[in-house]
């Protein structure tokens, strides 16, 4: 009898601590519901929209050549005795590379005049001749085949001291060769040849590679449906401007303009690749240099531009959160233009001077109140 009692006894206590239980849940959720929790204003960036210009470029990959590359080659045969530069070097027009041995060509040039010489002495004996036949025709003393035969040997020996008066200039001219000169502006690759060596006109290597540093070209590659936009431009006689940019497109390396455009796009790629030179005076480009380059094709003025953070993309629009005055937030459908550097212009939709939100959008939701702190 006990034992029963005790058993009871239990089930009762469980019974009314599970009761005590339901009744502490209860009262506290009506205690929240009678009490609701204010929300706290999400803490968000915001940036003012502002008028300005904004820029439009076509971009495009491309590769520094020199805007001359010269093979320095010899013209004549012999030993190379000297090499006057160093490698790497900058040179310049007129500036003597290297020089072959001079004395053989010397000494076919001291043969020529020697030669002039003796055919000069001919040529006075055969005038001298000429002139002594004319006498004695006019006497009758000699045939008029005679004298007709003398004339035309001064002639002859005219024609050879013309002739020798040839290979006098030929042979200074193979003498002026041996010095070979630099007929560019640039700078000396690595050389070729050293000296003690003997050297041809028809060696493919050359004696050395000069290129043009200053200015310096850039060739890249814009898609075939940007041309006419482009020629509009060449056709009014417009310097459009180049940028050349580092690969991830982060620094500016130097600052052009477009020469000119292929006549002709790849039908592999549809591209047409496109020709700009640089100053670079600072020598920030050298030749097969990958750039990225940026053509300059127009101005978008008077656009309102907002940093393209506050640009969402939702299914079906595109929108910004608008801060109101009371700092609570409205979703604004608006159409985006051109993005460049970072600002994105905005064609229809906002206005200049409203603010927008640029960081913690994912937090909000239309009617939203909003602590905005302005940014950069």
């Amino acid at each position: 009898m006990r034992a029963d009692v005790r058993r009871a006894l239990r089930i009762g206590l469980v019974l009314a601590a599970f009761v005590a239980v339901i009744a502490y849940f209860t009262l506290r959720n009506g205690s929240k519901a009678a009490h609701p929790t204010i929300s706290a204003p999400i803490a968000v960036v915001t940036a003012n929209a502002k008028s300005g210009d904004q820029p439009i470029y076509l971009t495009g990959l491309g590769s520094v050549v020199g805007y001359k590359t010269v093979t320095v080659r010899t013209r004549v045969d012999g030993e190379l005795v000297r090499v006057a530069v160093r490698e790497g070097q900058m040179v310049s027009s007129g500036d003597l590379i290297a020089e072959i041995d001079p004395r053989p060509f010397q000494v076919q040039l001291e043969q020529a005049e020697a030669q002039k010489d003796r055919d000069v002495a001919l040529l006075e004996n055969a005038k001298v001749d000429a002139e002594r036949y004319r006498i004695l025709y006019s006497q009758d003393s000699i045939p008029k085949q005679q004298l007709d035969t003398q004339i035309a040997l001064v002639r002859q020996n005219e024609a050879t001291v013309r002739a020798d008066q040839a290979a006098i200039d030929n042979a200074k001219l193979q003498l002026i060769y041996t010095r070979i000169t630099s007929p560019i502006n640039g700078r000396i690759g690595l050389r070729q040849v050293d000296p003690g060596n003997m050297v041809h006109a028809t060696d493919q290597g050359g004696l050395a590679v000069i290129t043009q540093l200053q200015p310096i070209a850039v060739i890249f590659s814009i898609p075939q449906d940007n041309v006419p936009q482009v020629m509009k431009q060449l056709r009014a006689g417009r310097r459009m401007l180049v940028e050349a940019w580092d690969r991830d497109l982060k620094n500016k390396i130097s600052t052009g303009s477009l020469l000119t455009i292929d006549n002709q796009a790849d039908v592999a790629t549809g591209t047409v690749r496109f020709k700009a030179t640089f100053a670079n005076n600072d020598n920030a480009l050298f030749p097969n240099q990958f750039v990225n380059a940026r053509l300059l094709v127009d101005v978008k003025r008077k656009a309102v531009l907002v940093p393209v953070a506050a640009v969402q993309h939702g299914p079906d629009t595109t929108f910004v959160f608008v801060v109101n005055e009371d700092d609570t937030v409205q979703t604004r459908n608006v159409v985006a233009g051109t993005i460049e550097a970072g600002v994105a212009s905005i064609d229809r939709g906002l206005s200049p001077g409203e603010t927008v939100v640029t960081e913690g959008v994912d937090k909000l939701q239309h009617g939203a109140k909003v602590q905005p702190t302005p940014g950069e």
